[in-house]
């Protein structure tokens, strides 16, 4: 069998730039949708037996109605097709409020022709694939909140509701292992963090609020493949081995710190008695370019600045990023008209501005360094770096979330 593989869409993640003039749809969506074409059609000519989508179809759990129409009418190629389609619920498709509907709702509510949503943990097996001689494992994305209610869990640290989850996890796959006909290929498919995954800079997951699950769990011999959802950035955490163990990642580039990343989907080769064999598949997506200047001379200011920029035919229908800095008295010497001018053939420029500022933490008067809370010192550090309330107050979480770990690890030790 051949199974095609694909995750996090997200086909509205990225608004900027220019408009199509016939679709009225941002150009930017309209390369996230060509990706999708490329999977779709890929999936048709090649008559895969499975199309499996590991989860996040769209940027949020309200996408603008266009956009799931947009997604709707590859996912009714498929169906029309008939080739069988297994849709899991990632992060980015769910709702944090609960009991209500899921952004691929539609498809199980319709039920749409060759078509599975799965967005509770399941075994499906031949009768809910169509008839495919097929099993596979769904693990959609498990939320910290919704299961501290399911299992009646509160009061209780990161560490020990995740430590808890990731028991009842373990117990239920082994269950289902068991159960599993071994006769047949066994397919695990979650939407999750997995544990010794690389990171793009683009990173959904935020500490302390991701349940990662153990590399153990996926790798599980019993295993034929193991399809993967939720990090952007593409490999194979058992490269060599079995089972492939693979983040496809995401479709297209999100932002910069995917920069220098290709994008794929995987069609999987399952064959009795054989190895599974991946074959990675390259998605041409549009290209980001992101460089950096440092100004060293005030009268050689722009000359230095246009140097950085790459040639014409490099910036045609790209996304440019040029970072300048320099001192802060030179700031009169940018000329930001001329610089996007000399990049007017790129599809989005954007020019960051770093002056150097001199800038010294200083504590109030009337207080002393071990008077003062890790958090009073983290706000006066903010305040000195000009972080924004919002950016500050997200990093306040994250280094929350750290001392409390480490008071935790203290206090047990």
């Amino acid at each position: 069998m051949r199974i095609l593989h694909f995750a996090d869409a997200h086909i509205d993640i990225d608004t900027r730039g220019r408009h199509d003039p016939e679709s009225g749809l941002p150009a930017r969506v309209l390369d996230f949708l060509k990706a999708l074409d490329t999977i779709v059609d890929t999936a048709i000519r090649e008559r895969v037996d499975l199309v499996l989508f590991a989860g996040d179809a769209y940027k949020d759990r309200t996408p603008a109605p266009t956009t799931p129409r947009e997604w709707g009418k590859r996912i009714i190629r498929l169906s029309q097709a008939g080739i069988p389609t297994l849709l899991l619920v990632g992060n980015h498709d769910l709702s944090p409020a609960a009991g209500r509907a899921h952004t691929l709702q539609e498809y199980d509510t319709l039920q749409v022709p060759h078509v599975v949503v799965a967005a509770r943990p399941a075994l499906l097996g031949p009768e809910q694939l169509g008839g495919l001689p097929l099993q596979i494992i769904c693990l959609p994305w498990i939320s910290r909140s919704g299961l501290m209610g399911s299992l009646e869990i509160s009061g209780a640290s990161s560490e020990q509701i995740f430590s808890e989850i990731e028991a009842r996890l373990t117990v239920l796959l082994n269950g289902w292992m068991e159960q599993a006909d071994p006769n047949l290929p066994l397919i695990l498919t979650a939407h999750a963090s997995v544990q010794g995954a690389l990171y793009g800079a683009e990173r959904s997951v935020m500490l302390g609020h991701d349940l990662v699950l153990p590399g153990s769990m996926v790798r599980n011999p019993r295993l034929s493949y193991t399809a993967l959802g939720h990090i952007h950035k593409a490999q194979d955490l058992n490269e060599g081995l079995q089972p492939p163990v693979i983040y496809p990642g995401s479709i297209e580039r999100v932002d910069f710190g995917e920069a220098g990343d290709d994008k794929f989907f995987v069609i999987a080769h399952l064959e009795a008695g054989q190895p599974t064999r991946v074959d990675w598949r390259k998605l041409q997506g549009r290209r980001f370019i992101d460089r950096r200047v440092e100004i060293t001379s005030g009268e050689l200011f722009m000359a230095q600045a246009l140097a950085a920029l790459p040639p014409a035919d490099e910036l045609q229908d790209a996304i440019f990023r040029l970072v300048v800095e320099y001192e802060r008295n030179w700031e009169p010497m940018l000329d930001e008209a001329a610089l996007r001018a000399a990049c007017s053939a790129a599809f989005d420029f954007h020019l960051i501005r770093r002056p150097h500022l001199e800038s010294r933490i200083r504590i109030p008067g009337d207080q002393t360094i071990s008077s003062l809370t890790p958090e009073d010192l983290l706000n006066i550090y903010w305040g000195s770096i000009r972080t924004d309330g919002e950016a500050a107050k997200t990093l306040n979480q994250l280094a929350g979330e750290i001392i409390r770990s480490v008071n935790h690890v203290s206090s047990s030790n």
